[in-house]
């Protein structure tokens, strides 16, 4: 009988990083806005634009394949598996076992690759331009997330979200070296996955510069909402991840209070986001291995000083 609780709560943490992915991007946008004295669009603006999506015809290309077709429906399904596997108000869910770092950081590989194949399925110079910088990306991203992976474990002896989590909560873990670099390595991958500024401009679609949306172009309809609302459940989910992992309070107090924590750590991201981009300008597309390479050399430090301050 405890496991229909259990199903429960696990379908809420479902249903709850689905609705609020949209949120967090609506409340970014209006942050830079206002930043930018302008007025901007309401913070329920991504959820208007879905369902005007989701509303519209699709228009395919006379040479697009089932690949192109059905990658919006996987690229969506498993961001949102990622997304649910990652603790958000409480830890110790049914699935719990399963929210693995490692593995989380595999599902998005995955989804990354499927949104390759379609974006150079139709043949267009954009498509192949978008994809040929995701995966240049993807390329020292991924390397980045493994080796933050292994800097978290080697503090908390595992690469399992519920048991760091608790771990960071509960344990006297302190100020350590090896986490500060690994939450800045961590922050500059979430930048660059997310497409965000300095690697890349979501509001633009300049041909030089643009990384996600030239994968896009030839969408609409109810297949560019998957991709736009997979793009939302990504952004929410490295959010997530780092409160996870960093700033685990409200974790362990309650379904109640690990909800009003949790909307409180979206709040303050998503506030911070804005302010950040608003600030810095974005950078070439030739500098972006350079950044990415730093946020590797960062963890891969974290790693080393973790292994010197155990032999001392």
């Amino acid at each position: 009988m405890a496991v229909i609780p259990a199903l429960l709560v696990q379908g809420v943490q479902m249903a709850l990083v689905l609705l609020l992915a949209p949120l967090l991007t609506g409340l970014t946008r209006k942050v830079k806005a206002r930043l930018q004295r302008r007025q901007g669009p309401s913070v329920i603006q991504p959820y208007r634009d879905l369902k005007r999506l989701l509303h519209k015809d699709v228009v395919l290309a006379e040479n697009a394949s089932w690949l192109f077709r059905v990658a919006p429906y996987v690229i969506f399904a498993v961001t949102w598996v990622a997304a649910a596997l990652v603790p958000t108000f409480a830890t110790g869910l049914l699935f719990s076992w399963s929210g693995d770092l490692i593995a989380i950081t595999a599902l998005l590989g995955s989804a990354r690759f499927a949104q390759a194949l379609a974006a150079m399925d139709i043949g267009t110079s954009f498509g192949g331009i978008g994809a040929s910088r995701e995966v240049m990306i993807a390329s020292l991203a991924e390397p980045a997330m493994l080796m933050i992976a292994l800097s978290v474990a080697l503090i908390a002896g595992s690469t399992q979200l519920s048991t760091i989590a608790d771990y960071m909560a509960f344990s006297a873990v302190g100020l350590r070296v090896t986490l500060a670099l690994g939450l800045v390595a961590l922050v500059i991958v979430a930048l660059a996955e997310n497409a965000r500024i300095p690697v890349d401009n979501p509001a633009t679609h300049l041909e030089l510069t643009m990384v996600h949306e030239a994968m896009v172009l030839e969408y609409s309809g109810r297949h560019l909402a998957m991709i736009e609302l997979a793009a939302s459940l990504k952004l929410l989910l490295y959010v997530s991840v780092i409160a996870c992992i960093f700033f685990p309070f409200g974790l362990a107090h309650g379904y109640v209070i690990g909800l009003i924590a949790y909307l409180l750590k979206l709040a303050v991201a998503g506030v911070l986001l804005g302010v950040f981009e608003v600030s810095i300008a974005k950078m070439r597309v030739f500098r972006v291995p350079n950044f990415l390479g730093a946020a590797l050399m960062l963890a891969l430090l974290g790693v080393l000083l973790r292994f010197v301050s155990e032999g001392m």
